[in-house]
Formats: structure tokens, C-alpha cells, sequence
């Protein structure tokens, strides 16, 4: 059963002629106990969408589901208001009351629903304990790490059992470090808690890691959906391939086609590619770690001098360029000065 569903859902900014639409008809659906992410480059309505789902933005067509209860519909001129869709909201910024202690900022909810002071008591440090948070109730949003704010966020919207939570780049205000580490205690809890969750973010690393599914917008409307591995290993368009990881893309011309295997040639060179999405256009893209690296000439490779290697620690990250041509690959130990073979085998050298 779906916890969420939203359907042709519009939503427009300013009125008249300065009207500009965000969100342009789109529909998706979360399952009870499913990870959604929303990912997308800044501009494209995956906020929008989390806030209009929250009934923090008001939409101007189309219907959001909660379970089997209607919060909104364009049509019908229903909208319930924030408070009463009951879902949990993690935002960025945390959000926790400076003057309020751990306990009281993760009960204020509990509050606002006028439970009683036992059962609000019960609920705030049976979360906290689920959190790794139990020994911290006395203490102030400023007494904490950035990590430890971040969980209580969490245990505020989880307190009162929502069916869904929503999270909005709930990772992004830590450092890189603390963010990986965060990034698996947040899988974890919501697995272990069986949770059903909507995120936004615009890392793809995160999103890929976190979820069950991603939603990837574009520009308002879903450019594609899927698994995180059917997201990054079959992309539909070029706009997906080159959202969702590491890329070089090279100018081609198309000599020859049959089926979905590609005569093209690169620099001079005649190689073999395989046509993605609607058709073979003249943008050949490869992922950086698909390209092998040789001293000797192989199959389907190109020639390229050396420019540069980077050390990123686990490798060598190198640049080999030759007028408007330039790749980066993927080495375990820096290379000499000189001229190497980048091999791009067929299957992986895509085009779009």
C-alpha cells in the first residue's frame, strides 16, 4: 500500500504574467516501509515537492494521498493545513529551540497533541534511546554536535509515530566526514524502524546510498526514476548519466548504426559505443572509472598525451588531453610523463 501518493501535481509561483511554474504535473508514490529520494540541481522542485507534500507551499492542480486520507486536491479546493497531515519534517537547519532542553524540544509535539505528561515522558526517551540519545535529554541544542543536533531533528519528527517523514537535505549542514558517517546511521534507523521516508537532496552519493528509489527532476517535471543501481547503470537521457556520477563526455560523429551498437569516431579514431535513450546524437560519455589505462595500444581505445595526475588517496586521478579531446582516468599509481592508450570498452561508452 502506498503511504504517499501525489498526482499531476502543479505549482506555480507569482500570478499573472510573472507567473513561473515549479512543480509541472508531477506524480510519484511512496510504499510503506520504502526510501525516496529526491534529487535533482537547484531549481528543479524537489523542495517545492517535499514542502507542497508538507502543506507548506499550496499547490494550484492535482491531489496528495496520505495513506487512504486526501490532505490535498486542486479540483475539489481541499487543502488541510500543515498540522494536520501528521508527518514528520526534518529540515536543514534543524530547526531545535535554543532555549529548550533536548527532552523538551523532542516533546513538543507530543504537547501541541495534548498528551499526557506519563505517556509524552515514555515516548520522548524510548526515541532518544533509539537514537543514541538517551543520556542527553538535559542538555541544550548548543551543548551539542552538529551530528547530535541532527539527531535530535530526527527524534522530534519520529516522536509521534508519523506514517511518513520527511527529510530536506538533512545531511547537508555537517562535514564530510561526519556526513558518511551520518549517511549509514540514517539507513540504518530507518530500516531498523521501518520507516516510510521522502528525502531531498542534491548529492547523488547520498541519495544513492540512502535510498530504495530515486526521483530525479528536472526542470519540474521527473526526468527518470528507478533504483540507484538502475539510475546509474541504465540512464534514459544524457541529462541522467551525467547527474548521477563521474563522467567524461566527448564530442562524436556518427558513422554507422545497428540496433543499439555504434560506429563513431573520436578524434579521428573509429570506435564502438552503444546508443542510450531516444537515439545516437553526436554526445559520446563514458564514467571516469570505466576507462583502463595503458602503456600499450588495446581495443577500442584513443591515444592521448599525459597532463596531469591528482592523489585522491585510494588513486590517481589523471587528465590526458590533445586539443579539444581531454579524459580523466582512474589510476592506482601516478603516472610517468609520456602518451598512454585509454581503453573504453563498447558497452559502457555511451551515446546520447
Amino acid at each position: 500500500m502506498n503511504e504517499l501518493s501525489v498526482n499531476e501535481l502543479h505549482l506555480d509561483y507569482g500570478s499573472g504574467a510573472h507567473t513561473n511554474p515549479i512543480l509541472k504535473g508531477v506524480s510519484m508514490h511512496l510504499q510503506k516501509g520504502e526510501v525516496v529520494a529526491l534529487l535533482g540541481p537547484s531549481g528543479s522542485g524537489k523542495t517545492t515537492l517535499l514542502r507542497a507534500v508538507a502543506g507548506l507551499e499550496s499547490p494550484k492542480a492535482g491531489t496528495i494521498d496520505i495513506g487512504k486520507r486526501r490532505v490535498y486536491d486542486g479540483a475539489a479546493g481541499l487543502e488541510l493545513p500543515a498540522e494536520q497531515r501528521n508527518l514528520g519534517l526534518v529540515f536543514q537547519s534543524y530547526a531545535l529551540w535554543p532555549h529548550k532542553s533536548v527532552f523538551d524540544n523532542v516533546a513538543y509535539g507530543l504537547k501541541l497533541r495534548k498528551l499526557g505528561a506519563a505517556e509524552i515522558e515514555e515516548k520522548v526517551n524510548e526515541v532518544l534511546s533509539q537514537l543514541g540519545l538517551g543520556h542527553l535529554g538535559a542538555r541544550y541544542p548548543h551543548q551539542l554536535s552538529g551530528g547530535q543536533q541532527q539527531r535530535v531533528a530526527i527524534a522530534r519528527a519520529l516522536v509521534y509515530n508519523p506514517p511518513v517523514i520527511l527529510l530536506d537535505e538533512p545531511l547537508s549542514n555537517l562535514d564530510a566526514k561526519l556526513r558518511e558517517e551520518a549517511r549509514a546511521f540514517l539507513r540504518e534507523l530507518i530500516v531498523r524502524l521501518g520507516l516510510s521516508a521522502l528525502m531531498v537532496t542534491h548529492d547523488q552519493s547520498e541519495a544513492m546510498a540512502i535510498s530504495d528509489r530515486i526521483l530525479l527532476l528536472n526542470n519540474g517535471k521527473i526526468e527518470q526514476q528507478g533504483t540507484p543501481q538502475s539510475m546509474y547503470e541504465t540512464p534514459e537521457s544524457l541529462f541522467t548519466a551525467e547527474f548521477m556520477g563521474s563522467n567524461d563526455r566527448l564530442p562524436a560523429r556518427i558513422i554507422g548504426r545497428d540496433g543499439d551498437q555504434v560506429q563513431l569516431t573520436i578524434d579521428g579514431v573509429m570506435m564502438r559505443g552503444t546508443a542510450r535513450g531516444e537515439g545516437a546524437g553526436d554526445t559520446a560519455l563514458i564514467r571516469v572509472e570505466e576507462i583502463k589505462v595503458s602503456a600499450s595500444r588495446m581495443d577500442n581505445s584513443i591515444e592521448l598525451p599525459l597532463l596531469t595526475c591528482m592523489y585522491l588517496g585510494d588513486r590517481w586521478e589523471c587528465l590526458f588531453k590533445r586539443g579539444e579531446t581531454s579524459l580523466r582516468a582512474y589510476a592506482k599509481h601516478r603516472l610517468d610523463a609520456g602518451s598512454y592508450w585509454l581503453h573504453m570498452p563498447a558497452e559502457k561508452l555511451w551515446v546520447f
